[in-house]
Order: C-alpha cells, then structure tokens, then sequence
C-alpha cells in the first residue's frame, strides 16, 4: 500500500484513548481559551483525521513564509500551503498571551464547545507586507473578488503556533456521520478491500454525467481497484450547492451507475480555499494520507472565476520535485457529451468540435432546476436532476 505523506506510519493528533480525551476535556476547562476561526477550525479537524500529516499543529511566521515562498517545512519535507490558527490581535486576552497551553473552542457549534487543546509554542505579529506576500504566493493573485483571498485577508493579524491534540471532529462526524472519514479510517477500509490501486475524485459540487464518466475513465486507464469519491464538507463560498444536497445526489449517481464494491463516498471536514494549484497540491498531499494511489485533477481543479489557467493545477506537478510525493495524478480534460460520438468524451480525445457537444453554463442549469425543468440526461442523469431541482425550487428566486 502507498505510503502516508512524508513519514513511514501516519500520524494523526487525535486522541483516541477515551480516558485520556475526557481528562484532557477536564484540563481544558481551566485553561485559557479560544474561539478561533472556521478555518483554524477546519485545519484541527484535518490534522486530527491524520491528512496534514506529517503535522502535529499550526505554523509559526518563519514556517508559514519559507512554506508560501517556497513550499517547504523547516524540516524540508515538501509542503504546499500554510496551515495556521491565524486571529485578531484584539481578541487575545492576558492570559492567553502568557499561557503555555490553550483551549480552542470551535466556531462553527452553538455554544464553543472545546475542539483542541494547543501547546502555545509562540504568539507573533504578523504584517501587513507578509499577508500579501502569502497571498500573492498561495492564490497568485491578491484580488478581492477572490474568495480565498478575501478569507485570508480577514484572518487576522496574529498566529498562534505549536503542537494540537484534538478531542473530536466538530459537526462534521455529527452531521455526515455516513460519510465523513478520516484519513485513519479510509486507509484501513483501502487496506481491508485489499485495493492496490486506488484513484480519488475531488467534488465541491454535485457530480454530472462528466464527472461520472471522468471517474470511469480514470478507473479504466490505471487499471484502478477502486475509486474514492472524497466530497469537501466545509465551508464554501455563496452559491454553492450544500453538502447534504451534494451527498444525496452523488449517492444515487454511485448506487445506479457503477459496479458494486467498486467506490468508497466519503467526506472529508475542510474550508476550501479556492487556491487552485497550491490547493491541487494539497489535495494530492493529503489523497496519499488517505491511501490513494492517483488523483484525478481536471480542468481548472480548484480553482474559481478566471483567476488560474484551465490547467495550471495540473502544470504546477510538473514544476515541484520528482520525489515530493509518491501519489501520482490522472490528467483530465473538459469532458463533455458530444453527439457525434454518442458519448461523455475528453475534447482532447474527440476529433469533433462546439457545435457537436452539449455545453450548459452553470449560469442555464440553475435557471433549469429552478424551474422544474429536466436537464437532459446527457449532461445529468434524471436521478441527480430531481434531487437538485427540489433543492433549488426551495431558493427564494
């Protein structure tokens, strides 16, 4: 089986010895504490479902700068984008700034409830010239029509760095308790289907035929044991369709239109940054963590608007050091149903042109569901149409 990222056993900083979270559950009610962000938060569900490993907690200034300038740790492991519990100067009181451990409470739960417990290894300023030279380096852009950017330029202008141990994995487990997975736990089922070979399809949205076929596609070309389709549960930007929507319809997708036992649907807890390659780098990163061999990265992979070239996420693979990471990525192109050939194909692959392909904006598809009206069942399987459209007929329009 594929190694975990940059260490022989992964490493993950939950606590899973019951006894020793309710103790430290105990501790943690007299500590100092915390509510930090959705995104610190959602980087303390990722480092204690074992996908940011080898990390044990936040970066400090030193750390996060050589990782945006030139994507590696202090200890020279290779490493794509930050990952810090970044916030408002104001809201540190005194006995934060003087305390050696910390509680975090979580932001995205009524009432905080503790999500972490953090090791305060350094409490540091950060500029206003550094956070634009991080943003310019991870989003290659620093416009604030970017929805990334705008998070990061909102943060703060404080990190707080050193270890984590975390007591439990937010709302995530609660609210997707049937898809949500760590990568502990997606390695194991890997390991138990006795999958040698495993392709990951990373989804923010619901899955049409394209990606339906992208997948197939995939699995064929490599030969592949099994395919893990990995939804993000996170936070994302407005417009975007929820996740319980998005696992519903991608449920009934797998259950019609592929083999038995051939596809994991899981979810993983993370704010998606909208960062485009760097981000492609990261998913690839923490794919390995989870157990999988090949990641699929398609046109414009993590991207949004006209920020990033259509495949610029998969260029950036090309530029890092061959052995930065053992996963290796599938290249995919625009897939469309073209009529000529009667089927989903990659453009790079079909000798027809526009006027042969079924092409709707996102823009008409929206304007369809939420009219009631079919999409047609080359570009959407009628199953996936009729959940979406009771979705978006419940929009105010």
């Amino acid at each position: 089986m594929i190694s975990p990222f940059g260490s022989e056993i992964l490493q993950s900083v939950y606590i899973d010895d019951s006894s020793l979270r309710e103790d430290l559950l105990k501790e943690a009610q007299s500590l100092p504490s915390i509510v930090i962000s959705s995104s610190a938060a959602a980087n303390a569900v990722m480092l204690g479902g074992g996908y940011f490993n080898p990390l044990k907690g936040f970066m400090n200034l030193q750390e996060t700068l050589k990782v945006s300038e030139s994507m590696q740790l202090d200890s020279g492991v290779f490493w794509p984008v930050p990952i810090l519990n970044m916030l408002h100067d104001q809201d540190l009181n005194e006995g934060i700034r003087s305390a050696p451990k910390i509680a975090l409470r979580d932001p995205n739960i009524e009432g905080n409830p503790v999500l972490a417990v953090q090791e305060v290894n350094a409490i540091e300023f950060i500029s206003n010239e550094a956070i634009k030279s991080i943003i310019n380096q991870v989003f290659g852009t620093e416009d604030p029509k970017h929805p990334g950017v705008v998070a990061f330029s909102n943060g703060g202008n404080t990190l707080i760095s050193g270890p984590i141990q975390v007591l439990n994995f937010s709302y995530f487990s609660s609210d997707f308790p049937e898809t949500f997975r760590t990568a502990t736990q997606i390695r194991t089922e890997i390991e138990t289907r006795g999958w040698e070979k495993t392709v990951a399809f990373q989804t923010r949205n619901p899955m049409h035929r394209a990606h339906e076929e992208l997948c197939k596609m995939a699995m064929k070309d490599l030969n592949a044991d099994g395919l893990l389709i990995h939804m993000l549960l996170g936070k994302l930007k407005k417009g975007d369709i929820p996740a319980d929507v998005r696992e519903t319809a991608i449920q009934k997708m797998v259950e019609n239109y592929f083999p038995e036992n051939r596809v994991m649907i899981t979810g993983y807890g993370f704010d998606m940054l909208y960062a485009g390659p760097r981000e492609a780098l990261l998913h690839a990163v923490f794919r390995q963590n989870a157990g999988c061999t090949h990641l699929i990265v398609g046109r414009d992979h993590a991207g949004v608007g006209d920020f990033y070239g259509a495949f610029d996420a998969q260029d950036i693979f090309d530029s890092i050091p061959e052995d930065s990471m053992q996963i290796k990525i599938f290249r995919g192109d625009h897939t469309v149903w073209c009529h000529q050939c009667e089927k989903v194909v990659m453009m790079r692959d079909c000798p027809h042109g526009p006027d042969d392909y079924l092409l709707l904006s996102g823009t008409r598809v929206r304007e369809m569901l939420s009219q009631g009206k079919e999409l047609p069942p080359e570009f959407a399987r009628p199953e996936v149409t009729k959940i979406l459209s009771a979705y978006y007929q419940t929009i105010p329009q």
